[in-house]
């Protein structure tokens, strides 16, 4: 588990396919703290270490994950977001964050709102119980926001300067995909009126 609080970002320094998987590997500055097995979110995917050398460590991405998620247009030199798993004694600064990417997003839209920026997102309703709320939570490459301007297949995020400079969010462009977590309490809400009405 998560908080969407972005630790930094982390660089792609190789990738190699294997049948359908993808091991990326990459490089932070708390590769020494890393352990084999541990979680780690990248671009809000949750990914297990598989191994790890004194500078890197490498992670697997399944087929399921390539398709639901940004993480195959990654290229080499491109920067990842990255947060370790949630110590369950700290405090959640962000909000409740699965690591399980429900789909990807196309930013639409960039406005620079006096030393702020307004992202806009549009997305394809795969699931009719995955949608936002105005003033809800919303998680993009792995970044924990509050919804603004909530619109069916569309939303916007303000970002902050901080936001900005320590993300991969500076990267992001009209066009760009993202990935998406919807908040899993509004999931649960949704799913479980569906099964209310029928």
């Amino acid at each position: 588990m998560f908080s969407g609080i972005v630790e930094e970002c982390a660089i792609v320094r190789g990738i190699e396919h294997d049948k359908e998987n993808v091991h990326f590997t990459l490089s932070c500055s708390f590769v020494h703290e890393l352990q084999i097995d541990q979680s780690v979110a990248h671009n809000g995917v949750c990914l297990t270490v598989v191994s790890k050398t004194a500078d890197t460590y490498t992670v697997t991405a399944i087929q399921e994950t390539l398709r639901k998620s940004n993480l195959g247009l990654l290229k080499l030199g491109d920067k990842v977001n990255v947060e370790r798993s949630m110590l369950m004694n700290g405090r959640l600064d962000g909000h409740i964050v699965q690591g399980h990417v429900d789909q990807t997003a196309r930013c639409a839209r960039v406005q620079e709102a006096d030393g702020s920026w307004y992202f806009t997102f549009e997305y394809e309703a795969l699931q009719k119980d995955y949608f936002t709320v105005e003033k809800g939570s919303v998680t993009i490459n792995g970044v924990s926001l509050t919804v603004v301007n909530s619109q069916l297949k569309s939303f916007q995020v303000a970002i902050i300067p901080y936001t900005f400079e320590h993300t991969n969010f500076h990267s992001i462009k009209e066009g760009s995909v993202v990935n998406i977590e919807f908040d899993i309490l509004g999931k649960y809400i949704a799913r479980y009126a569906e099964i209310l009405k029928s």
